[in-house]
């Protein structure tokens, strides 16, 4: 089959096509992964025309000056032209723009839409969606429970339509948990990693207060946590101000590179996150496949990644005392052995070929 990927979304701010690809690469990945049985194609919205080959995918890049355009001409002309047998559209947010598309592909294209953790739209833009489902062929959500939200809502008519497939995977690999250490300055004690905003819903109060719960018990252990929005810095270095205990023991790292994330995720032996929603996880994911022990909230997507608790543990949604049990429980875990269940459950999961396969699985639909 011949796969096109694109989106009606643009980010004029990049203008070289290198830097946008290894931007992207945690969603390219799965692309490349799909090249052994497809020829695939990918539209790209940024500051630049032209045309790569890259790792089997052939992009087509768009300038694009603005972030969004109503009439998406350019690109719906490009798609003819190209003729795909299957068009994979990232986001539902655009359905007035999907409605061309149909017109202009006509009805042998078929259509998916992978969400990207929109919510169901409500008013005018509900019932455009509610339209523009008639022309969609399937959804790849990373949550069923994420899709059948969108059917409550009368959006999609049809349940059937819906598979449970990740929209991004992970580059990052399992390395040497000393070496990483070493290069990062960090003890030879459990360390526990967050990585994500310092926001309400990541809600790294619960995380921190249970944290200090835990030193409390005796437990000797280092939180390490990177984030690039502060917001609620003050109040947690006001927290461990007040917990001699924590002295230490909890590290405001700061924001990182992403490709220096590899190094964090090595020397971690356990993952925190207290999120409250998530349209997918990508961090989490990310963790995984370096073998990193999730400790999350019991959330639809982290309920995915992990099997329900089948890897790592899971606790409730701002509860401290649920995050405090699992800190316990995390001690009493073979760390090797689970770490060993962690990376199998990324590789036959959420890998890119994992991923890949899945999609594959979803076309033979198709024929």
């Amino acid at each position: 089959m011949k796969l096109l990927f694109t989106s009606y979304a643009g980010v004029p701010s990049f203008a070289d096509p290198v830097q946008w690809l290894q931007r992207i690469e945690g969603y390219t990945g799965i692309l490349e992964s799909l090249v052994p049985c497809h020829e695939v194609i990918s539209i790209e919205r940024i500051n630049y025309e032209g045309e790569i080959l890259h790792k089997g995918v052939r992009y087509y890049f768009i300038r694009q000056l603005q972030q969004t355009k109503r009439f998406p001409f350019q690109i719906h002309r490009l798609i003819k032209k190209l003729s795909p047998d299957v068009v994979f559209i990232n986001g539902f947010i655009f359905p007035f723009q999907l409605i061309q598309l149909r017109m202009m592909a006509g009805r042998n294209t078929r259509i998916v839409i992978i969400n990207q953790a929109e919510k169901p739209s409500t008013g005018y833009r509900k019932r455009l969606q509610q339209w523009a489902d008639r022309y969609v062929d399937a959804y790849l959500f990373t949550s069923a429970a994420f899709g059948q939200e969108w059917v409550d809502k009368g959006i999609i008519r049809e349940p059937k339509k819906i598979s449970e497939i990740f929209h991004g995977s992970s580059v990052f690999q399992h390395g040497d948990q000393a070496l990483a250490r070493q290069a990062l300055q960090l003890p030879d004690k459990p360390i526990y990693l967050w990585v994500g905003r310092l926001d309400a819903n990541k809600d790294p109060v619960t995380a921190v207060t249970a944290f200090i719960q835990y030193l409390a018990k005796g437990h000797d252990a280092l939180l390490c946590m990177i984030f690039h929005e502060p917001e609620l810095l003050p109040v947690l270095e006001q927290m461990v101000s007040e917990n001699p205990t924590a002295a230490g023991k909890i590290r405001f790292v700061g924001k990182q590179p992403h490709a220096a994330l590899e190094n964090w995720y090595r020397a971690a032996d356990f993952f925190i996150s207290a999120s409250h929603f998530e349209g997918g996880g990508i961090s989490v994911c990310e963790a995984m496949s370096c073998g990193v022990i999730p400790l999350v909230t019991d959330i639809d997507p982290f309920c995915v990644l992990t099997g329900s608790g089948e890897v790592g543990i899971l606790f409730k949604p701002g509860d401290p005392n649920s995050l405090l049990n699992a800190l316990v429980k995390s001690d009493l875990l073979n760390r090797k052995a689970e770490k060993e269940k962690v990376m199998k459950r990324f590789q036959e999961h959420f890998s890119f070929t994992a991923i890949a396969a899945k999609i594959n699985a979803m076309l033979h639909g198709f024929e």
